[in-house]
């Protein structure tokens, strides 16, 4: 199955391991990984700010690309990326053609775990030791219903010991633009989700999206609690070749 790998711009510019790490992922499920040098943003910011006019142009873009890629799927490690290719169609409200387009897009876009237990993954490849929390980014869960698919890929790995964390689906506070218009309320939510995570002693509070774990990381720093963040596709993929953390 050849499936296009939606980096993200987060993973590209923050965080390109998990890059590495999802695409060893989808390879191990024998699939064709293919990936545009070229791919740019998904226009979510501009939406999420009350502009999405100006996110009409990224999404065209993000549809040719697929089209001309042959790929069957298109997978993306964070649902809040996978969740803006979801809304594509409402972009094209007045235009029957590109929305058509869009519509055919957003049915072949899937968040990485989504993927991964849709193609019949049962046990992750990698190898990992530790107890491991889980953070729910609100897209992947509220946008594209992704919840027991990360859990399962989890609990299949021998040496973790999944541990469901209070606060587990409690927003992280970042929010993209929320965390620098409002940033004392934007602590005081991770703040209030960190509080959970100290109590439930774990070693890594894993999520599936990297500004979620971006900021998290930061007031974990902040706060001198010793948990280590990683993404879903690092740990899933943990000890694989080519895959570092």
């Amino acid at each position: 199955m050849r499936v296009s790998l939606y980096v993200t711009c987060m993973v590209d510019q923050c965080w390109p391991a998990v890059g590495l790490a999802a695409a060893a992922l989808l390879e191990h499920c024998d699939c064709e990984v293919l990936y545009d040098p070229q791919q740019t943003c998904c226009g979510q910011p501009f939406c999420n700010s009350g502009y999405p006019a100006a996110a009409v142009p990224l999404a065209q873009k993000v549809i040719t690309e697929l089209e001309q890629s042959g790929a069957e799927a298109l997978v993306a490690p964070s649902g809040s990326c996978a969740a803006q290719l979801h809304h594509y169609p409402d972009l094209f409200q007045n235009d029957a053609g590109w929305r058509a387009r869009a519509e055919h897009l957003a049915e072949r876009t899937f968040e990485l775990s989504q993927f991964l237990v849709r193609r019949g993954m049962s046990k992750a490849p990698g190898q990992f030791q530790g107890r491991v929390g889980w953070h729910d980014g609100c897209h992947g869960l509220r946008d594209l219903g992704v919840r027991e698919q990360p859990r399962q890929l989890l609990r299949s790995m021998p040496g973790v010991q999944f541990v469901e964390l209070a606060a587990a689906d409690a927003c992280c506070g970042f929010g993209g633009t929320f965390s620098v218009k409002l940033p004392e309320l934007s602590v005081a939510i991770a703040d209030h989700k960190l509080d959970a995570v100290q109590k439930a002693s774990i070693d890594v509070l894993a999520s599936g999206d990297t500004s979620c774990l971006l900021h998290l990381r930061g007031r974990l720093e902040r706060r001198a609690i010793p948990v280590r963040t990683m993404h879903l596709a690092e740990v899933l993929a943990h000890g694989l070749p080519g895959v570092t953390g």
